[in-house]
């Protein structure tokens, strides 16, 4: 399956990505809304670049760099983790850098995700957990076909005193033959 939409493009990490991984992964906004509170190092990155694979399957995670197919440039970041092959279900999480937000660039890469997701790993569903008070990330996911079903109270630590809940998202990949993903 192609990749590629008239937004975006998504690839497997190129070593060339070090330099945009690097700043994205330690980008305040980015650790903020993610499940990685410490910095993380080039070497890090280096050795996951170097030993990454595709095989879903395999390693119960999929990275995809998300490019600007308009610049050539890496904006991002989309990946499936918790994958469970015999579910066929798994989370799904999205990082676009700074310069790049607010154009309709994250919701084109997340709707090819779930498209590849049905067709070409066969998945059923995909669930996100997001902070309550990130308006534009849940704007996001509702945007693209995610429907909220739950609450996880106090899940997310917003410094030393502060917790705030995160809305669970979750979105029924139904096969391309069947509807329009």
């Amino acid at each position: 399956m192609n990749l590629s939409n008239d937004k975006v493009t998504l690839r497997a990490p190129e070593p060339e990505d070090l330099d945009f991984l690097y700043l994205l992964e330690n980008d305040p906004d980015v650790i903020a809304g993610g499940n990685t509170p410490a910095p993380v190092s080039r070497q890090q990155l280096w050795t996951y670049i170097q030993n990454y694979s595709a095989d879903i399957f395999a390693m119960g995670e999929l990275r995809l760099v998300v490019v600007d197919n308009s610049t050539g440039q890496a904006v991002g970041t989309v990946d499936i983790s918790s994958f469970s092959p015999h579910d066929r279900n798994g989370y799904v999480g999205i990082a676009i850098a700074a310069p790049y937000r607010g154009r309709g660039l994250g919701a084109a890469a997340l709707k090819l995700l779930c498209r590849y997701a049905a067709v070409n790993i066969g998945m059923h569903t995909l669930a996100a957990a997001v902070a309550e008070d990130n308006q534009v990330s849940r704007s996001l996911f509702a945007s693209c076909g995610f429907r909220t079903c739950g609450r996880l109270r106090s899940w997310i630590r917003r410094g030393d005193a502060h917790r705030c809940d995160a809305q669970l998202y979750q979105r029924m990949l139904i096969p391309v033959a069947t509807t329009n993903i």
